[in-house]
């Protein structure tokens, strides 16, 4: 095993530091590969050896025992290859620790149609004054490496013979139909699960709202901005829930960001399942504390991991999803809960597309699994798909809740939620309680769309009892060719190719609505499964010849 630390070896210059992390993750790659060290090019990214983003963050975790300190939990994204992280910890020795958070780029240059996106070598700033000499990565948007590899991007989707699927204006209130460009289509690509947004009673009390106290709360809710429909819609929150207390902020993204972000910090570890939402990523990124990537759903991994590192850190965060936003699938809440305490862990369970869909009633994975609320620490979810408006919340016990709407950044620093906003996603969890037969009838159209796809031989992978159900193809190509070939019949469905989704895993995914009929359901299979058999018979022709 490839273990050290280099910390205590003492002395050491920057070019001898440089090696020796240079030497350990040659080593480690090559035993995590099964393969000799000599096979191992300094050069090629972590990524090209088939290493997944998972394997990536669990090798930087190595890296920080090794090294005996805390590192950057992007530095891996930063410096893709053995090579350029050798030399940026060359360039923080050479700078008495000082660490550069830089994008490594491809040398200097006058122009920017030639950059390269895929950022291999680490170059210095030049040393002297001259404007004339910073390249125009540095200084122009339009040479933004990201900028180019977003063009790269949008040149490949072209490649494939489709124009952007991104958007696309629909000209009325999305549910079970939607119209783009004066023109009705059958619609999976939205996620209003229970028909809330443009239900008569969310619109009335998001209107009298409005006449009331504006379309602004006009301050952050911390000095003026409070109005009582914020403490309405947190108590409600509570209520549906089963906890104490409960805050609303004006984004969902944003409120997993500043909650992680806030509560946890170097000293601690944050465990999340390797197919975790973006907003997640980012509040790990803001925390600074070590990260940790477990396989999707794998509580067992989880424990295992707990077991090995729970004593090197202070506080530990796991963090999963009700129902995972890709797949559709729902973890095994109650083995998630026995393992975070056992191990005396935090749990937060991110309930964007399981809030108002899972449970008799629609309160959530809790329900679902009939656990107590209290076992769960972080309750968070989102207003903009169950409950027809915009924003996240967080519930939990009074203490927490308490210290967030005191100090959290997002929370603090922010205007409050607007009115409009606040009542429509009250009047919504009203409506749910008012109305449970909406849960129940989307748990029938989702089991019904789920079993007629699988009876026509088509893959949804993980989805089981969720409203988002995956078409995978596999191939990018046909995905997007199947998506094309329905809008063309009058269903719009969107696709999801790579880097959305891991290679060779290209799929449709399917909203499903209360609202949607058993009629169009049955129609959007029939017409799915044509489809398919089309696509398969066309991409086995070639080979015929």
């Amino acid at each position: 095993m490839v273990e050290s630390k280099l910390s205590s070896q003492h002395g050491l210059g920057a070019a001898q530091q440089a090696g020796k992390v240079n030497e350990w993750l040659v080593a480690k790659l090559a035993e995590k590969l099964e393969i000799e060290s000599h096979e191992i090019d300094i050069d090629t990214d972590f990524l090209d050896y088939g290493l997944s983003s998972l394997e990536t963050v669990n090798l930087s975790g190595d890296l920080e025992r090794f090294l005996g300190r805390r590192l950057s939990p992007t530095l891996f994204l930063d410096y893709p290859n053995i090579k350029t992280l050798a030399q940026y910890f060359a360039k923080e020795a050479n700078t008495n620790g000082v660490s550069s958070k830089g994008h490594a780029l491809n040398g200097t240059r006058n122009g920017c149609n030639d950059i390269k996106s895929d950022l291999q070598s680490v170059q210095p700033l030049p040393t002297e004054s001259n404007s004339h000499d910073i390249p125009p990565e540095y200084w122009r948007f339009d040479c933004h490496p990201g900028y180019l590899q977003l063009q790269e991007q949008r040149s490949q989707l072209n490649a494939l013979g489709s124009e952007s699927p991104l958007f696309i204006p629909q000209e009325r209130v999305v549910n079970a139909t939607t119209l783009i460009g004066n023109q009705e289509f059958l619609n999976y690509a939205t996620y209003n699960y229970l028909g809330m947004s443009g239900d008569a009673k969310v619109s009335e009390a998001t209107k009298a709202a409005i006449d009331r106290y504006g379309t602004s709360a006009s301050a952050s809710r911390l000095l003026s901005g409070e109005k009582p429909l914020h403490r309405e819609l947190e108590a409600a929150i509570s209520e549906l829930l089963g906890t104490e207390d409960s805050i609303v902020l004006v984004g969902g993204h944003a409120t997993n960001v500043t909650t992680i972000g806030h509560l946890f910090g170097s000293e601690d570890l944050i465990l999340y399942d390797a197919l975790s939402h973006n907003s997640i990523l980012q509040g790990c990124y803001t925390s600074g504390a070590s990260l940790v990537v477990f396989p999707h759903n794998d509580w067992q991994a989880l424990d295992r991991e707990l077991s090995a590192r729970r004593h090197q850190h202070q506080r530990i965060l796991v963090v999963i999803e009700g129902v995972y936003s890709t797949d559709g699938d729902i973890p095994d809440l109650p083995r998630f809960i026995e393992v975070k305490q056992r191990h005396k862990a935090f749990l937060m369970v991110d309930e964007a597309h399981s809030i108002g869909v899972l449970g008799s009633q629609g309160r959530g994975i809790g329900e679902h699994f009939g656990v107590n609320p209290a076992d769960v620490d972080l309750w968070m979810g989102t207003l903009s798909k169950s409950f027809a408006s915009c924003g996240g919340y967080i519930s939990g016990c009074k203490a927490v809740v308490d210290y967030l709407k005191h100090t959290a950044p997002g929370f603090v620093f922010s205007v409050g939620i607007s009115p409009p906003n606040a009542a429509s996603a009250l009047a919504a969890i009203q409506q749910l309680k008012a109305e449970p037969e909406r849960v129940s009838r989307l748990h029938a159209r989702s089991q019904l769309f789920s079993q007629l796809a699988k009876e026509r031989g088509i893959d949804t992978g993980r989805s089981g009892s969720s409203p988002v159900v995956p078409v995978i193809i596999g191939d990018s190509f046909q995905s997007v060719q199947l998506s094309r070939n329905l809008f063309q019949r009058g269903i719009n469905v969107p696709f999801m190719i790579y880097p959305s989704v891991p290679q060779h895993e290209a799929r449709l995914r399917f909203f499903i609505s209360c609202n949607h009929t058993e009629v169009q359901i049955r129609h959007t299979v029939d017409i799915l499964a044509e489809e398919v058999a089309r696509i398969r018979q066309s991409s086995v022709e070639p080979a015929d010849r």
